[in-house]
């Protein structure tokens, strides 16, 4: 999922980059980020001097970022939190490499959390909880909208954290951090503004309904937007009155716990905003845990089912945002230059790695030669390389092994007849320092058929493939031929048949003359196996609460005993 406010906050986002971000100077050594004040020490006192060491912790794991450039961070710091701190892992045996994607190196070691620190965590979250929920929405507000603030004030180095972890362009990532605080922001307006219903019934009697918290709920995130997620997840949450702990992917582990220390230091409760670090069998441990009242997941489908069946043993409820193969519709009355924007927008943006991504460009007969010619020529013309230069639009994918798989769909691709017309090779770019980087070209596909694996198969990586249509209702047809349904996009003059063709396709997102843009404010989610439920807009707020129905009689009570 892309997540902007629109292309001119992009640009604004991008030109106020040019002078807070940049590499560090020639000979500059590595950064290392400590525990708790640098120096890995637990320290002891009144609950006033632990706060201002808490404070001083997290401003000191983002000040490092001021001199660290691409291939010098090593972090040292533990990485889960919880009751209002770091905490140290139990078990160092199962330590897995995290690795900086620009370059290959290992950045840090993620390290499982085990059956009894999720309980720990968890039951710290109910506690914190207890205290959050008896809260006035607006004293709720307050404390967010301080978080908010802090994000905003820390925005350049979060963003260049977020780089380093996740390997998608500065540009890019200080847009997530907007959008990450203007979350935030969002929520703590709504905060105050949850209310019930009165209804008036017959006799004088009357009921009335209330908004109540769920409890204690499960995050578990993505390795595209990790920070932006992690807001995505916990501003509603929170607004709502719930605690939230939150996993977040294990290639993405760093800039979670960021968070956490910046809902401490804004004043929520110890233990509302929990960090619990692992995979598979830490998410597990997340969804079958009697305390969770509902789990909220981003990823894959194939782990969405597996969620959504374990929360059924407890009957938790359940948010899935997951894939996409969605379609992007270009007519031949379209504006011709936002068309072309459009398509490098829905498929190019943090390597390809987006699950919304309009990755199938049906474009009409008539103007394919022209909009292929158009598209290319943009396509080999994304400057990649160092994701913390502020030139670079195009970042290394997440990993080695996805790197391989998006290769993989390539060479499949052109065995099944596709034809590439630029780019879909590993790419090496002429600074040294990244030679061991998952980089790659950005590709297209031509001459492609709707029953290839490349058209048909969510890629996750920038590779784009073009389809020819003729009439309006061919395209519908095909674009909603697939088990997805998460967006979907239209780019035509004729506002009549956008909406016409807005309406017919299978998808919980529409875009009409432009990709990629969600602002908090809109609902986001899917149709089909692209998962249930919603994140961001005002509707979020009832996936993060229940409803309770008060009768009040008035009278007597009529009884036929």
């Amino acid at each position: 999922m892309f997540l902007s406010c629109g292309k001119v906050f992009f640009r604004r986002c991008v030109a106020r980059s040019k002078h807070v971000i940049g590499r560090s100077p020639p000979g500059a050594g590595a950064s290392y980020i400590g525990t708790h004040t640098l120096d890995g020490r637990t320290h002891r006192g009144s609950s006033t001097k632990r706060a201002f060491l808490h404070l001083k912790m997290a401003q000191s794991t983002l000040n490092s970022m001021r001199e660290a450039s691409t291939g010098t961070l090593v972090v040292k710091n533990h990485l889960n939190f919880w009751g209002g701190k770091r905490v140290k892992p139990r078990q160092e045996a199962n330590a897995e490499p995290v690795f900086e994607p620009a370059t290959g190196r290992v950045l840090c070691q993620m390290y499982p959390c085990g059956a009894e620190e999720v309980d720990e965590a968890i039951k710290s979250a109910h506690s914190a909880y207890l205290k959050w929920s008896k809260l006035a929405g607006m004293e709720r507000a307050r404390v967010m909208l301080e978080a908010a603030r802090i994000i905003r004030e820390r925005r350049e180095n979060i963003a260049k954290l977020e780089v380093i972890n996740n390997g998608k362009s500065i540009s890019e990532a200080l847009v997530d951090i907007d959008v990450s605080w203007q979350t935030i922001e969002y929520y703590a307006g709504l905060a105050g503004a949850l209310a019930g219903q009165h209804i008036q019934l017959p006799g004088g009697a009357f009921a009335y309904t209330r908004r109540e918290p769920l409890g204690v709920c499960a995050g578990i995130g993505a390795w595209n937007y990790p920070f932006q997620i992690a807001t995505w997840k916990s501003a509603p949450a929170l607004a709502c009155g719930n605690a939230l702990v939150f996993k977040p992917s294990p290639m993405t582990p760093v800039t979670a716990v960021i968070l956490a220390e910046i809902y401490k230091e804004a004043g929520v409760p110890d233990g509302l905003f929990n960090v619990v670090q692992g995979g598979a069998e830490t998410g597990s441990l997340l969804c079958h845990h009697p305390m969770v009242a509902k789990v909220t997941f981003t990823g894959s489908v194939p782990t969405g089912k597996k969620v959504m069946e374990m929360s059924a043993k407890t009957v938790k409820q359940v948010t899935l945002e997951l894939g996409g193969k969605s379609p992007l519709i270009i007519f031949k009355d379209c504006e011709f230059e936002n068309a072309v924007k459009g398509a490098l927008m829905a498929n190019f943006l943090t390597q390809g790695q987006v699950c919304c991504n309009g990755t199938r460009v049906f474009v009409q007969r008539d103007i394919m030669p022209q909009f292929i010619e158009e598209v290319v020529r943009r396509t080999k013309a994304i400057p990649i390389g160092d994701p913390l230069l502020e030139t670079t639009r195009m970042g290394a994918l997440i990993s080695k092994p996805q790197l391989e798989k998006v290769l993989g769909y390539v060479k499949e691709a052109k065995k099944q007849g596709a034809r590439v017309l630029c780019g879909g090779e590993p790419y090496v770019p002429s600074d040294p320092t990244l030679k061991g980087g998952y980089f790659m070209s950005p590709c297209i596909l031509d001459n492609c058929t709707d029953d290839m694996t490349c058209v048909k198969e969510e890629i996750f990586g920038p590779v784009m493939s073009i389809l020819p249509f003729d009439t309006e209702e061919e395209v519908i047809r095909r674009a909603n031929n697939t088990t997805f349904g998460l967006a979907s996009g239209v780019f035509t003059r004729d506002i009549t048949r956008a909406h016409r063709v807005a309406e017919n396709l299978e998808a919980g997102t529409c875009f009409i003359n432009n990709y990629n843009i969600s602002p908090v404010e809109v609902p986001f989610g899917g149709y089909k196996m692209s998962g249930f439920g919603r994140e961001n807009g005002q509707v979020t707020l009832e996936y993060f609460s229940q409803l309770k129905t008060v009768i009040v009689e008035m009278g007597d009570v009529e009884s036929v005993f």
